[in-house]
């Protein structure tokens, strides 16, 4: 006999393939686990639209509710409303932080027309090797699109950073 545990908690085990520190619930994909018609549903929603590990997330989710004994898994993404760094949880920020990626401040609000501005916006984005504000941008992007890269003017040390979205 095959003892069940919550889907909920299997599916909250699953990490990310990108930042595998962090599990899908820690970073904010996973929305919602529920049971229709004896099939267990999962809502994720990417970081980004085009994400390039929704189809590992969606892998993984299906493999550990089948191996907790659950036979029907069906994965949806949800792209409304978007995935903001806002919902990754302060043990996902202490994760990053942990290991050396400096985790996202506050996501940027607008509400009405957003002002068009004609250079990237400043931030202030502290080393998580050494603490110090005096950081700066090298690149927009790094090993996935929802990171840059930069580096502490303090310590040298280089660091990336989760963008605020």
């Amino acid at each position: 006999m095959v003892t069940l545990t919550d889907p909920r908690a299997v599916a909250e085990t699953v990490t990310d393939p990108e930042l595998p520190m962090l599990t899908l619930a820690d970073l904010g994909v996973l929305r919602e686990v529920s049971d229709v018609e004896g099939t267990v549903v999962v809502t994720i929603t990417p970081t980004y639209t085009g994400c390039p590990a929704m189809d590992t997330m969606r892998d993984d989710l299906v493999r550990a509710l089948q191996q907790a004994g659950y036979r029907d898994v069906e994965v949806r993404t949800v792209l409304h409303p978007p995935w903001s760094s806002d919902w990754i949880t302060d043990a996902g920020r202490r994760k990053l932080a942990e290991a050396g990626i400096a985790p996202p401040g506050p996501a940027p609000r607008a509400s009405g027309p957003i002002p068009l501005t004609l250079g990237a916006p400043v931030r202030v984005v502290r080393c998580p090797h050494c603490g110090a504000a005096e950081t700066e941008e090298l690149s927009r992007f790094s090993a996935t699109a929802c990171k840059s890269l930069r580096r502490c003017r303090v310590c040298a040390e280089p660091f990336e950073h989760v963008k605020e979205i």
